[in-house]
C-alpha cells in the first residue's frame, strides 16, 4: 500500500537496502567477523602456549577414566556419552545399583560444570580470561587431591558409601575440567570426551587435504595454512593421549595402583603450573 501511494518508487530503494544487507553479511562472513557466541570467550587467539595444558588435561581425563572403570564399579566419570550408555545398560537389564552409580556420577558431573561455568565466567582483557582459567584449575587440583588421599588411604573403610564418594568427587572434577576447557574456545576441543574431537579431526584433515569440501555455516573460518596444521596436531595428540593414559592406568592399576592415583594429581598441577605462567606472560606483554 505505501509503495502504490509513492507510485512505486520506493521499490528500487527497498531492492537496494536489501542486497547492501546481503552483501555485508557476506563480506563480514569471509572475513570470519561473525559473532561469538556469549559463553565463549576468546582465550585461544594464541594456541600454541595451550597445547601442553590441553594434553595434561586429556591424560587427567583419560586416567580418571579407567579408574573408574577398572576400579569404581564400571562407571565412566569423564566420558559421560559412555556413562550414559551404561545407566540405560544397567536399568535396562535391572541392575539398579550400578545404574545408581552411573547416575550419581552424570549428578557429579554436571555439578563440577555448574562450578566451573561460574568460576571460568570472567570478560574483559585476555590478561584477565587468562587469569580465569586458574580458578576452575585451582578447585579441580583441590577435588583431585581429595579423591587420591580417599582412593589410597589404608585408613577409609572400602564400602558403598566410599565408592559413591569416590565417583562423585572424580566426576565433579571431570565436570569442572569440562566447563574450563569449554571455555578455553578451542573448536573441536574437548578433553573429557572423544566423539567430537574425532569428527573434527577427520572433517579438518579432509579441508587440509583440499578434498572438495561444504563446510558447516557453524564452522570456524578457514585458517592460515600453519594455524590449521597446529590444531590438527593438537586434535590428534589429544587422542593420542587419551588412549595413551588409559593404556597406562589399564597396565599399573593392579600393579602400581599408587601411581595411577597419583599421576592425575601431578598433571593438574603440571597444567596449574604452565596455566599461570602464561598469565603472567601475558600480563607482561600487556
Amino acid at each position: 500500500m505505501l509503495l502504490r501511494c509513492f507510485g512505486g518508487n520506493l521499490w528500487p530503494y527497498v531492492m537496494t537496502l536489501g542486497l547492501r544487507k546481503q552483501l555485508l553479511r557476506a563480506r563480514n562472513a569471509a572475513r570470519g567477523q561473525e559473532f561469538m557466541m556469549p559463553d565463549t570467550i576468546a582465550i585461544a587467539a594464541n594456541r600454541k602456549g595451550w597445547t601442553a595444558p590441553i594434553l595434561l588435561l586429556t591424560w587427567v581425563a583419560g586416567t580418571v577414566d579407567a579408574i573408574g572403570y577398572l576400579g569404581l564399579g564400571h562407571v565412566f566419570t569423564a566420558n559421560m556419552t559412555g556413562n550414559a550408555v551404561l545407566l540405560g545398560l544397567a536399568f535396562g537389564q535391572g541392575q539398579f545399583l550400578a545404574g545408581f552409580r552411573a547416575l550419581f556420577a552424570l549428578a557429579g558431573f554436571i555439578l563440577g560444570v555448574t562450578i566451573g561455568a561460574i568460576l571460568a565466567h570472567r570478560a574483559g582483557t585476555d590478561v584477565d580470561q587468562r587469569r580465569a582459567f586458574l580458578g576452575p584449575v585451582i578447585v579441580e587440583a583441590l577435588v583431585l587431591a581429595a579423591f587420591a588421599l580417599v582412593l589410597h588411604l589404608p585408613s577409609i573403610p572400602r564400602n558403598q558409601s566410599t565408592l559413591h564418594i569416590l565417583i562423585g568427587l572424580s566426576a565433579v572434577a571431570m565436570g569442572v575440567q569440562s566447563a574450563a576447557v569449554r571455555r578455553l574456545n578451542l573448536p573441536g576441543i574437548a578433553t573429557t570426551v572423544l566423539t567430537g574431537t574425532i569428527t573434527s579431526l577427520v572433517a579438518e584433515l579432509v579441508r587440509f587435504l583440499h578434498i572438495p569440501y561444504v563446510s558447516s555455516p557453524s564452522e570456524e573460518p578457514p585458517e592460515s595454512a600453519p594455524g590449521r596444521t597446529r590444531h590438527l596436531r593438537l586434535q590428534a595428540g589429544v587422542f593420542l593421549v587419551y588412549v595413551a593414559a588409559a593404556t597406562a592406568a589399564g597396565v599399573f592399576q593392579n600393579r602400581v595402583p599408587l601411581i595411577v592415583g597419583l599421576s592425575p594429581v601431578i598433571a593438574i598441577c603440571m597444567v596449574l603450573y604452565l596455566a599461570r605462567s602464561t598469565a603472567a606472560r601475558a600480563n607482561a606483554e600487556a
